[in-house]
């Protein structure tokens, strides 16, 4: 939710289909999003003036009702249809909050933007290539890892794939004290990088371990990302890929000596264990689950796994290279913490 003016603004700048009237409506939604009870608001707040004055000046010199094509005018019942969704997307935390009737609609909003769809073979398209930011999904938002798509696969029969969506679901809940931050796929022609931040309290609550009353914890988490990634091989078709999971790694940890350990190379070959298995095991192959695009535009992409769970996706960049976590501090954002205490308390500067 806290990113959501952030994803609605990259969104739009890599848009040239979007009316002046759809750009007019998200600066509403951004208000709306900026002064709302329910969301987080930091980032909103810093971010809201910024994409406002963005899409301003967008809707000021780059588009003019006089100059639309029809092309233009075709589309925009897509771009309603679109709107309507990212609503959905960016008022239930990209789907994670939903009320079934929400989820009901924005199902029914994917479906029509899939029977548009304007790119027939999505999976051998290079406008896939790049930085996609998940922003909306109709189920648990780790699901969109290879990682758990391959985990999906192994299983071969309907009970295993029911016990497998409950040990998700449980999964998540036993997490629900962690705060997803992006969520994001980074494609090229033959890689998946998928890359999903976490952000976890260190500190527990202190009137469990203390005589004081304060019922807070200390302003102190635990950051990381989890990055998976898979080999990406296109159908016959054009629309789906089989993936091939490779390795999964923790990147950015801001937790001294962990960090170190981590960053010398600690990963799960996953691959490296499915072939140990399948020359030991009977039976056993590497999974290799199919991941297909239903839409796909400069901007937009929404895709579905083998069970038809959605994931749609806004276009960061055109860059497929993934993100550099060695800028990130192993401090446990201490220093940060003290650094802007002194600038709003104590104010003291040598």
């Amino acid at each position: 939710m806290n990113r959501a003016a952030e994803i609605m603004g990259g969104f739009f700048i890599h848009s040239n289909k979007i009316t002046v009237r759809l750009l007019q409506e998200l600066n509403q939604i951004i208000i709306s999003l900026a002064s709302s009870e329910k969301s987080s608001g930091a980032d909103c707040l810093q971010n809201y003036d910024a994409e406002k004055s963005y899409l301003d000046d967008v809707a000021k010199t780059t588009w003019n009702n006089d100059d639309r094509t029809s092309e233009e005018e075709s589309n925009n019942d897509d771009s309603h249809t679109l709107l309507a969704l990212l609503r959905i997307a960016a008022s239930t935390g990209r789907g994670e909050y939903a009320s079934p009737d929400q989820k009901n609609l924005a199902s029914e909003l994917i479906a029509a933007l899939e029977k548009t769809n304007p790119t027939p073979q999505p999976a051998k398209d290079p406008k896939i290539y790049g930085r996609w930011e998940l922003v909306y999904s109709s189920t648990e938002l780790f699901r969109s890892s290879p990682f758990f798509m391959a985990g999906r696969a192994v299983c071969s029969t309907t009970d295993q794939a029911e016990q497998y969506d409950w040990f998700c679901d449980m999964h998540r809940k036993a997490l629900a004290i962690s705060n997803i931050g992006s969520v994001r796929q980074v494609i090229s022609p033959t890689l998946m990088v998928s890359e999903f931040e976490v952000k976890v309290g260190a500190i527990p609550f202190l009137n469990d371990f203390t005589p004081f009353s304060y019922a807070g914890g200390l302003p102190f988490t635990v950051d990381g990302s989890i990055v998976s990634s898979a080999d990406i091989t296109p159908t016959d078709d054009g629309r789906s890929w089989e993936l091939l999971m490779d390795t999964v790694q923790i990147k950015g940890s801001n937790v001294p000596g962990l960090r170190a350990i981590l960053d010398n190379g600690l990963q799960l070959q996953s691959r490296g264990l499915g072939s140990f298995l399948e020359k030991n095991l009977d039976g056993y192959d590497n999974p290799r689950p199919i991941f297909e695009t239903t839409y796909l535009s400069d901007s937009i992409r929404i895709s579905r796994d083998q069970d038809g769970k959605t994931f749609v996706y806004a276009k960061e960049s055109d860059d497929s290279n993934i993100t550099d976590y060695e800028k990130v501090d192993a401090d446990l954002g201490i220093l940060s913490l003290l650094g802007d205490f002194n600038d709003k308390v104590t104010k003291f500067y040598i």
